[in-house]
C-alpha cells in the first residue's frame, strides 16, 4: 500500500502536467533573470564595478546550477530552489538599478528591500532542503516558513527606513540563516544513505567554503575594516554554494569532493580558532588598531594561517628526522605499536603478521632475538622467531597457565620459577616475556632477549611489549572465535542437510506405508470380502433347494469372516497397535516381544504413560530392532528389551547375543535409518553398538519435559 501511495503522484496526469509547466516556467525565467542582472550591471547601480560584476556572477551561477539540474533530471525540486534564488538575485539587481536611476518609485524601493531580505531566507531554504530539494521534517518546514516571514519583516523595516536604511538587520538575518542552514545540512548529511551522501559531498564542500569566506571577511572587517561591505562577502559565500550544486552534478567531481570534505571542515575549524585568538588580542588592546598596526595584523594573520596549514606536514617530517637522529635506521618503539595496530585492521595472514611483528620487534628494541609462541590447552608452540630457531613446544599445567596469563611482562627471575623450560639453551641472555592473554585465557607468549652486556630493558620497552601483547591477544581471540564460528556453521550446514534428507525419508516412508496398506487391503481383506459376496450369492440360491449344502457354505462363510477380521486386526496393529493406545508402552512392547521372530523378554522399569508420539516412537523402534535381530542375529540368539526412565530422558535398549552386525551396515541399513529419523523428529538420539560375534545393542534416548 505504501509503494502505491508513493508512486501515485507520478502516474497522475495532472501532477505530471503541473511538473512540466513548472519546469518550462523556470527555464523561461532563468534567462530572464540573467538578462535582468546583466542589464542592471550595464546600467549601473549603487555598488561599484565590483558589486555589479559580483551580482551578475551570483545570478549566472545560481541560474546555471538550476538549469543543469533540470536538464539532467537530477533532484528537480532542488533545481527549482536554485532558480528561485537566481530569480531573487536578478530581480534585486534590476530593482536596485531602477532605484539608482530614480525609476519605479516606492514600488522599486520595496522590491529592492524585500529582495535583499529574502536572499538569506532563500539560502536557508536551499540548505535545509539538501540533498533532494524537499523539506523532510516538520521542524525544517517550520524553520523555512519562519525564515521567509522574518525576511519579509526585515524588508519592510528596511523600506520604511529608506533612504538611509541600516545594514545590520540583513547581516544578522544572514548570520542566523547561515548558522541554521549549515547545522541542518550537516545533520541531514549524517542521516542520509551513503549514495545520497556522495551526491551531497559537493554541496557540503561548498558550504565549508562559504563558511571560510564569511569567517575571513568578518574577521578582517572587524580588525582592519576590509571588506567595507559584508553583504558582498555574503554574496560571495552564496556563490560558492551555487558552484557546489553545479559541480555536484558530475560523478567524477563527486569523488574528489568526497576526499576534500574532511580537510575542508578542519580548515574552517582552524580559521575559526585563529580568528578567535586575534579578536581576543584586539579586545585585550581595548582599542581599534591604527593604520600601521593593521598592516602588521594582516601579515601576522596570514602567517598564522600559513603556519596552521603547514603544521601537519612539517610535524611529520620533523618527527621522522628526530626519530632517525635518535634511533638511527631503527623504528621507534611507539611507532611499532601504532603500525602494528594498523596492520591488524588489514587482511594480512596471521603467520605473516606475526613474522613481521618479530622482525619489527628485533629492529625497534635492538634485540638479539624475538619469538612469538601461540597455542591453547596448556600447550604452546613457537610459531615464529627472528632469527629462525625452528619449532619448539612448551607444556604448562593448569595452575602455571593461570599464573602466566595474569602476570605482566616478566624478567628472567620470574620465568625461572614458572617457565623454567623456556630458559633452556639461552645461556645468560636477558629475557622479557609478555603473556598474550585475553579475559584470563592464555593465547601465547612474546619472548624477547638481549645479550647480557647490552643495554637493560627500560620501562618504555616493557610498555611496548605489554601493549603489543594486548593487541595480539585480541587478534588471536578473534581468530579463535572465527574458527569456532566456522566449525559451528559447518555443523549447522551438516545438520540442515541431514534434516532435509530425514524429511525426504519420512515422506518416502509415509508413501511406502500407504502403498503397503493399500496392497494389504487389496490382497487380504478385499479378497475375503469378494469371496464372501460370491458365497452369499450361492447360499441364496441353495437355501430352498439344498439345505445341507447351504449349511456347509455357512460354515465356510464363518471361517472367511474370521479370516477377514484377523486381516483387519493385523492391518490396524501395523498402523497403530490398539494395545499401545489402551494399555500403554510396557504392555504393547511385551506383546511385540511375544510375537517376535526371535526369543525375547522385556525388562521394563517404567510405570506411567507418555505422550502418544513418544510411546509410538519407542514401540516401533523396538519392533524394528527385534525384526533386525531376527534377520541378522543368527540361530539360537535371544533378545532382551529394556525400558527405563532417568531424570532427563526415557531410554530403551534392544540387545541380542547373536553374531553381531557389520559396522558398515549399522550406518546404511534402511531399518536403522528409519529408527534414527523417528527419534530425531522428537529430539531423541540413537546409538548402535555391535561387534561381530558378540551381539548388538540398539540404544535410544528421548528427552522428557518436566
Amino acid at each position: 500500500m505504501a509503494t502505491t501511495l508513493e508512486h501515485a503522484p507520478v502516474n497522475d496526469p495532472s501532477t505530471a502536467t503541473t511538473g512540466r509547466l513548472a519546469r518550462a516556467a523556470c527555464l523561461l525565467l532563468a534567462p530572464l533573470t540573467v538578462v535582468a542582472a546583466i542589464v542592471a550591471a550595464v546600467d549601473g547601480w549603487d555598488g561599484g564595478v565590483a558589486g555589479r560584476v559580483g551580482w551578475v556572477c551570483v545570478t549566472l551561477v545560481w541560474a546555471a546550477a538550476g538549469v543543469v539540474l533540470l536538464l539532467r533530471r537530477q533532484e528537480e525540486r532542488l533545481a527549482l530552489l536554485a532558480l528561485w534564488f537566481a530569480l531573487l538575485a536578478g530581480a534585486l539587481s534590476l530593482t536596485a538599478a531602477m532605484v539608482r536611476d530614480g525609476v519605479g518609485g516606492d514600488v522599486a524601493s520595496l522590491a529592492t528591500a524585500l529582495g535583499v531580505a529574502l536572499l538569506p531566507a532563500a539560502a536557508l531554504h536551499v540548505l535545509l532542503a539538501l540533498p533532494s530539494g524537499a523539506l523532510r521534517t516538520r521542524v525544517a518546514a517550520v524553520t523555512v516558513g519562519v525564515g521567509y516571514l522574518s525576511a519579509v519583516a526585515v524588508g519592510l523595516v528596511l523600506w520604511s527606513e529608506r533612504p538611509s536604511a541600516p545594514t545590520w538587520p540583513v547581516l544578522l538575518e544572514a548570520l542566523v540563516a547561515g548558522t541554521l542552514g549549515a547545522k541542518g545540512a550537516m545533520s541531514q548529511y549524517r542521516l542520509i544513505s551513503v549514495s545520497a551522501r556522495r551526491r551531497m559531498d559537493a554541496a557540503i564542500l561548498a558550504l565549508t567554503a562559504a563558511a571560510e569566506v564569511v569567517l575571513l571577511a568578518l574577521t578582517l572587517h572587524l580588525l582592519v575594516g576590509w571588506p567595507p561591505q559584508l553583504l558582498q562577502a555574503a554574496a560571495a559565500a552564496a556563490l560558492s554554494i551555487a558552484l557546489g550544486l553545479l559541480l555536484g552534478t558530475s560523478r567524477r567531481l563527486q569523488v574528489y569532493a568526497e576526499r576534500l570534505v574532511a580537510p575542508a571542515i578542519s580548515l574552517v575549524g582552524l580559521t575559526a580558532l585563529i580568528a578567535a585568538v586575534y579578536l581576543l588580542v584586539v579586545v585585550g588592546l581595548a582599542r581599534t588598531p591604527t593604520h600601521e598596526e593593521r598592516t602588521i595584523l594582516v601579515l601576522s594573520i596570514a602567517a598564522a594561517g600559513l603556519s596552521a596549514l603547514l603544521y601537519v606536514p612539517a610535524r611529520r617530517r620533523l618527527s621522522d628526522f628526530s626519530n632517525r637522529l635518535v634511533h638511527g635506521a631503527r623504528q621507534p618503539p611507539e611507532e611499532l605499536v601504532r603500525t602494528f595496530g594498523a596492520r591488524l585492521s588489514r587482511a594480512v595472514p596471521l603467520e605473516e603478521l606475526l613474522l613481521q611483528l618479530a622482525e619489527s620487534l628485533r629492529s625497534a628494541l635492538a634485540l638479539e632475538a624475538a619469538e612469538i609462541w601461540t597455542g591453547s590447552g596448556g600447550v604452546l608452540e613457537r610459531l615464529v622467531s627472528e632469527p629462525d630457531r625452528g619449532p619448539a613446544t612448551l607444556r604448562l599445567s593448569a595452575s602455571e597457565e593461570a599464573v602466566v596469563a595474569r602476570s605482566g611482562v616478566s624478567g628472567s627471575a620470574r620465568v625461572a620459577v614458572w617457565l623454567p623450560q623456556l630458559l633452556a639453551g639461552r645461556g645468560d641472555a636477558v629475557l622479557r616475556v609478555a603473556p598474550i592473554a585475553q579475559s584470563g585465557e592464555l593465547f601465547g607468549l612474546i619472548v624477547v632477549e638481549r645479550a647480557v652486556d647490552a643495554d637493560p630493558f627500560d620501562e618504555s620497552a616493557e610498555k611496548v611489549l605489554a601493549e603489543l601483547a594486548r593487541q595480539l591477544g585480541l587478534a588471536l581471540r578473534n581468530v579463535r572465535l572465527d574458527s569456532e564460528l566456522q566449525v559451528s556453521l559447518a555443523e549447522l550446514r551438516r545438520q540442515a542437510e541431514e534434516l532435509r534428507l530425514s524429511r525426504a525419508r519420512v515422506v518416502a516412508a509415509a508413501d511406502a506405508e500407504r502403498r503397503r496398506i493399500e496392497r494389504d487391503l487389496h490382497d487380504g481383506a478385499q479378497q475375503h470380502l469378494v469371496a464372501l459376496e460370491a458365497n452369499l450369492g450361492a447360499l441364496r440360491a441353495l437355501i430352498d433347494s439344498d439345505a445341507e449344502k447351504a449349511k456347509a457354505i455357512l460354515g465356510e462363510l464363518r471361517t472367511a469372516i474370521h479370516e477377514a477380521m484377523q486381516d483387519f486386526r493385523d492391518l490396524a496393529h501395523g498402523i497403530y497397535p490398539p494395545l499401545l493406545q489402551d494399555r500403554g508402552l510396557s504392555e504393547a512392547v511385551a506383546n511385540a516381544a511375544r510375537r517376535a521372530g526371535i526369543p525375547a523378554r522385556l525388562d521394563a522399569a517404567i510405570d506411567r504413560r507418555y505422550g502418544p508420539e513418544v510411546e509410538a516412537t519407542v514401540y516401533f523402534c523396538c519392533t524394528e530392532a527385534l525384526q533386525n535381530a531376527a534377520k541378522y542375529a543368527g540361530e539360537g540368539a535371544r533378545a532382551t528389551i529394556s525400558l527405563r526412565e532417568t531424570k532427563e530422558a526415557l531410554l530403551f535398549e534392544v540387545a541380542d547375543d547373536g553374531s553381531g552386525l557389520d559396522p558398515a551396515r549399522t550406518a546404511l541399513g534402511a531399518g536403522l535409518t528409519n529408527m534414527r529419523d523417528r527419534l530425531e523428529a522428537i529430539g531423541g538420539g540413537l546409538r548402535i553398538e555391535s561387534t561381530l560375534g558378540r551381539g548388538t545393542r540398539v540404544v535410544g534416548t528421548i528427552p522428557l519435559e518436566r
